[in-house]
């Protein structure tokens, strides 16, 4: 599929998969995203490329030296963590794939929910709040409870691991 390189000024070029033209605010959120000093090598941006926060949605960001797990417009970075582990790379080395899957069968992905409500997810006091919502919604609180502490429907648990 052939790509374009967009012509704006930035320190990382800006590499377009999209379809369409950008619009004066994606053109914006794009030259600010390509000027981050972590930006490793170009910010590329997928076909269905659309506005979002503080990145595109559809942009793919390489960086070098940090995580930024939101990094896509907030579409996916829900349901992630950064964390630190005492874990230098030689001691993971051929455990990735293995901890990848003791992680997804742990934490519901994709379409899957929790079997049960945990007690500490019932006694959340934001399901106060679902009675003033639209009541289309308000009926799926029991699915929201079980989906609590999950990955919540189409999404695929996104590991990324930096190594010191």
């Amino acid at each position: 599929m052939p790509y374009e390189k967009l012509e704006i000024s930035t320190p990382k070029p800006v590499l377009s998969w999209a379809n369409h033209s950008l619009g004066s605010d994606e053109t914006k959120m794009a030259k600010n995203v390509a000027s981050l000093p972590f930006v490793f090598k170009h910010v590329a941006l997928m076909p269905d490329v659309h506005l979002g926060k503080g990145a595109l949605v559809g942009s793919v960001v390489a960086t070098k030296d940090a995580v930024i797990p939101a990094a896509v417009g907030v579409d996916v970075g829900c349901g992630m963590s950064a964390i630190k582990t005492p874990f230098v790379a030689e001691q993971l080395e051929g455990k990735l794939k293995q901890i990848r899957l003791d992680i997804e069968a742990a934490i519901p992905v994709g379409f899957n929910q929790n079997k049960d409500v945990e007690k500490t997810v019932a006694n959340w006091p934001g399901w106060r709040d679902f009675k003033e919502l639209h009541s289309g919604v308000q009926r799926l609180e029991g699915k929201a409870m079980k989906q609590m502490g999950s990955l919540g429907g189409g999404e695929r648990l996104p590991l990324t691991v930096v190594m010191q």
